[in-house]
């Protein structure tokens, strides 16, 4: 039974960040353009937007 919430909490976790990592990048305007045009700054802007959204997503369903 654990296994099993654990299970569905980690994928909706996962669906969540992933969707939320998208709406900022788009809301940022971190683009496929800008990777191409410097790879250093989009890997920056990327670890910052990730950082952002784990923070966002753990506290609203992990930690809640």
């Amino acid at each position: 039974e654990l296994g099993g919430y654990l299970a569905k909490l980690d994928k909706q976790t996962e669906e969540q960040l992933a969707l939320t990592i998208r709406q900022m990048q788009e809301a940022e305007g971190v683009t496929e353009a800008l990777k191409a045009a410097d790879q250093l700054e989009w890997v920056r802007r990327m670890n910052n937007i990730r950082n952002r959204a784990e923070e966002i997503v753990y506290n609203e369903i992990v930690y809640k």
